[in-house]
C-alpha cells in the first residue's frame, strides 16, 4: 500500500465533495508559495521530445491534459499543470452563474474506483470566470469547456452558449461545448445535429467576433451513450462545420459492470459514471471516430484512462490528445507524471521519435478485419 492509498483512505472520512475542496485548496496554497510551482514544471512536467504533440494550432508539451469538472471555477489551472498535466480543461461554466444540484452530488464507489455525479454546472458564470482567467500569467496552456445554462430553454440555447464563447474566448486556448453532460435537464437532446448544427453556428461567430489576433480552435463533447449513428453524425457534423476537434466521452448514465454492492450502487442515485468502468466504450467510440473522420480532426479521448496502457491504447487507436480526472483522485497526484514517462519509454521501445507516428496506429493495422461497432 503506497502513502497516497493511505491518504485516499483517510479523505473516505470527508464527504467526497468536501475532500474535493480540502485537497484543491491545499494544492492551490502550497503551489503558491516562491518558487514552487517552476520547480514542480521541471520535475514533473512532459520532458520527453517524443511526447510533444501539435493539435489544432496548439503545441502541447504531452498529450495528457486533466479533463473539465475538477476545476469548474479556473480557480488553480496553473498549479494542476504544475503537477505535469500537458493542459488543463477548466469548467463546465456557464452563461451566469447557477448553484447546481443539492449535495450530497458527488459519490464514490471504491470497489469500481469510479465516481457518480450530478453537480449540474455549479459554477461562477462566464464573466467571473473570465476575469479569473485574465488576471493569470499565461504559464500553461488553458481550455474552457462551456454548457448550457439549466434555465436556458433549448430555443435560446445557441446564444445561451454564444454568450459564454464571448465571454471566455479571449482567454481560452481552445473551447469545448459540452452537450453531454447528463445533469442538466435536456442538455444531452443538444447531441442531434439538428439542434447542435446552429450552436456550433453562433459559438464560432462569437469567438471570431471577440477574439480578433488569433484563432480560437473549437471542438464538442459528446457522451459515451449515444447510439453508433449518432456518434457518425456528429462526426460528419463537426468536419462539416469545419470544428478542430471532438472529445469523447463524458460520463455515462448506465451502470453495467460494476462490482460495487448494489446497494451502494443505488444510494448514489442518478448522475454520470465515471472512471474504469468506462474504458470500453470510450475505446470502442473513439475508434469509430477515428475510422470516421482519419485525419480531418483531433480526437481528445477522455473515459477510463488510468494508467499508461490505457494512454497508449487511446494513442493507437486514435486520440491525439487525453484526458482524465477520476484517475486523478484513486491514482493521486503524480498520474500525469507516471503516464507521460510510461508513453515516452514505450515510444522509445518502438524505436519511434514523435507521438504522432503512433496515433490511429491499432485501427489502420487492423482496419481489412474490423466490424461495426454493438
Amino acid at each position: 500500500m503506497t502513502l497516497y492509498d493511505l491518504a485516499l483512505r483517510g479523505f473516505t472520512l470527508m464527504p467526497p465533495e468536501t475532500a474535493h475542496e480540502v485537497v484543491f485548496g491545499g494544492l492551490r496554497g502550497l503551489m503558491a508559495m516562491p518558487g514552487a510551482q517552476a520547480l514542480s514544471r521541471r520535475v514533473l512536467g512532459p520532458s520527453a521530445a517524443s511526447l510533444s504533440v501539435r493539435a489544432f494550432g496548439i503545441d502541447f508539451p504531452g498529450p495528457l491534459g486533466l479533463a473539465a469538472g475538477f476545476d469548474k471555477n479556473a480557480l488553480g489551472p496553473d498549479a494542476l499543470t504544475a503537477l505535469g498535466f500537458a493542459f488543463v480543461e477548466v469548467g463546465t461554466v456557464t452563461a451566469i452563474a447557477q448553484p447546481g444540484n443539492p449535495r450530497p452530488r458527488l459519490f464514490r464507489l471504491m470497489n469500481d474506483r469510479s465516481l457518480v455525479n450530478r453537480m449540474g454546472f455549479n459554477n461562477d458564470g462566464s464573466a467571473r470566470v473570465a476575469e479569473r482567467l485574465r488576471a493569470r500569467p499565461p504559464r500553461s496552456i488553458v481550455a474552457v469547456n462551456i454548457g448550457k445554462t439549466k434555465v436556458t430553454e433549448e430555443a435560446h440555447a445557441a446564444e445561451d452558449y454564444a454568450r459564454s464563447a464571448r465571454a471566455l474566448g479571449p482567454s481560452a486556448a481552445f473551447v469545448v461545448v459540452n452537450v453531454s453532460s447528463p445533469n442538466t435537464p435536456g442538455l444531452r437532446d443538444l447531441q442531434r445535429a439538428e439542434a447542435l448544427g446552429p450552436i456550433l453556428e453562433r459559438v464560432r461567430a462569437a469567438l471570431d467576433d471577440a477574439v480578433r489576433d488569433r484563432y480560437v480552435p473549437l471542438l464538442v463533447k459528446i457522451a459515451p451513450d449515444l447510439a453508433d449513428e449518432d456518434v457518425d453524425a456528429i462526426a460528419d457534423l463537426a468536419v462539416s462545420r469545419r470544428l478542430e476537434g471532438i472529445v469523447a466521452t463524458n460520463t455515462t448514465i448506465r451502470r453495467d459492470g460494476l462490482v460495487s454492492p448494489g446497494a451502494e450502487i443505488e444510494r448514489c442515485g442518478a448522475g454520470g459514471l465515471s472512471g474504469p468502468p468506462l474504458k470500453a466504450r470510450s475505446l470502442a467510440l473513439l475508434a469509430r471516430l477515428y475510422r470516421r473522420v482519419g485525419s480531418s480532426l483531433s480526437i481528445v479521448s477522455a473515459g477510463g484512462i488510468a494508467t499508461e496502457a490505457d494512454a497508449w491504447d487511446r494513442i493507437t487507436h486514435g486520440a491525439t490528445l487525453l484526458e482524465l480526472y477520476t484517475a486523478f483522485i484513486y491514482e493521486g497526484p503524480l498520474v500525469a507524471y507516471r503516464i507521460h514517462e510510461g508513453l515516452a519509454r514505450r515510444l522509445a521501445a518502438r524505436g519511434l521519435s514523435r507521438l504522432e507516428d503512433a496515433i490511429g496506429s491499432a485501427v489502420r493495422d487492423a482496419q481489412p478485419q474490423l466490424s461495426p461497432l454493438a
